[in-house]
């Protein structure tokens, strides 16, 4: 579906994709959302497994920030290396410095919300140390956003290693510690969610599942969903992703996703392995069960 036939789908969950930025993040990027089929999309624009802060092109972003202000609206990834709750200090203090940088990069090329990974205490017995870390680091970053900043939306993990962050219980932690900062935002990963015990593959279990979230969120907005299907049963506390059908959660909780009355405005991306054709069958299938 052609970007510029966006506002014929007002009133229900736009669907996209992560895309590439490598090459030009207007040049690869949006070209590689037209070629999928995407009605919104998901890039990096520092690298994914880098500290170094990525300044950008100019003539790329004013031409990139067009197209997603008006038709395609877009969201930002913040590297997977920041951890807010790590104890090296170091690395903390990284994350936090690559976070707000990502934020202004993402305000600079008008997304949408900027999507971070909620962190893991690393060593055991650190819950309430890491937490409290991250209040200390993000609060403040958060309180400094200018008006005009997209939102940090939080992204609970699958609940690999001493993760802060996985179930609908810890999320409603989590939210409490940061005061439900009118800045955040939460970003649903399917995968995750699936992996960290939630089963949305049984009967009515997405139902459920976003039923509780509503009431967990206690006003904290649903930024974006990474709709991404599980090669793991549920509870395998593993993030590994899978195209749309094609792992244990199936397409049909997906279709209960879209349907849902508290999903209708909030955009959908796929984070599934594979090459064009292939994401591009995933959104395909995707908007078929919308």
């Amino acid at each position: 579906m052609s970007r510029t036939s966006h506002p014929a789908l007002a009133g229900v969950p736009l669907i996209g994709a992560h895309v590439p930025a490598s090459g030009g993040l207007a040049k690869r990027g949006l070209a590689y959302a037209d070629a999928v089929g995407a009605e919104c999309l998901q890039v990096f624009v520092t690298n994914p497994r880098g500290w170094a802060a990525t300044k950008g092109n100019a003539e790329q972003d004013a031409a990139f920030r067009e197209v997603v202000t008006e038709r395609l609206p877009a969201f930002v990834h913040a590297s997977f290396l920041i951890n807010l709750g790590s104890p090296d200090q170091s690395i903390a203090e990284k994350s936090a410095t690559s976070l707000a940088h990502t934020v202004e990069r993402a305000r600079v090329i008008g997304a949408r919300g900027v999507v971070v990974h909620t962190g893991s205490a690393v060593a055991k017995g650190r819950y309430d140390e890491a937490m409290t870390q991250v209040r200390e680091l993000l609060l403040p970053l958060l309180d400094a956003l200018p008006d005009d900043a997209p939102p940090v939306l939080l992204e609970p993990t699958a609940g690999q290693g001493q993760s802060l962050c996985s179930t609908l219980e810890e999320l409603d932690e989590y939210l409490h510690r940061l005061e439900h900062h009118p800045r955040l935002g939460i970003c649903v990963d399917t995968c995750h969610f699936f992996a960290a015990g939630h089963d949305l593959a049984a009967d009515g279990g997405m139902n459920d599942f976003l039923d509780h979230l509503e009431k967990v969120r206690a006003g904290v907005p649903v930024g974006l969903v990474h709709a991404n299907d599980s090669m793991d049963v549920a509870g395998a506390r593993k993030d590994r992703h899978q195209a749309i059908g094609s792992g244990h959660v199936g397409s049909e909780p997906f279709r209960a996703l879209l349907a849902h009355e508290t999903m209708q405005h909030v955009p959908v991306v796929i984070e599934t392995p594979g090459d064009e054709a292939e994401h591009a069958a995933d959104v395909a299938l995707l908007q078929s069960l919308r």
